[in-house]
């Protein structure tokens, strides 16, 4: 099953989410602003992505800019900033199955869809 980690306020994450809809794959909506993600599985998607946590982070958000910006921060530390602060998490992540994509730009989601 694919699964959209989505933010309807964003354009990217609009875009992506038309993607899949017009793919007319089977996929399931995440609203992570609405229905937080849990450590566990913050951790299981930056492992999917493959990437570092602080690869996910939006850097241009206000909270991030005050709150963390020219810290040194560990990877422990970058995740509980996100699970605080969910709009730092870059979006739209996919999922399917063992492949992952963030959809900046969103025709990245083609790629393992």
């Amino acid at each position: 099953m694919i699964t959209l980690y989505h933010n309807p306020r964003c354009s990217k994450s609009r875009e992506g989410l038309q993607l899949l809809e017009d793919s007319g794959k089977d996929f399931e909506v995440i609203k992570y602003l609405d229905e937080p993600i849990s450590e566990a599985k913050l951790k299981d998607i930056i492992d999917v992505l493959g990437i570092k946590p602080i690869d996910l982070v939006r850097k241009n958000e206000a909270v991030w800019k005050s709150d963390y910006k020219n810290k040194n921060l560990k990877d422990d530390a970058i995740i509980t900033a996100m699970i605080k602060h969910p709009k730092l998490i870059e979006r739209p992540i996919v999922i399917n199955g063992k492949q992952a994509a963030i959809g900046r730009p969103p025709v990245k989601i083609l790629t393992i869809i």
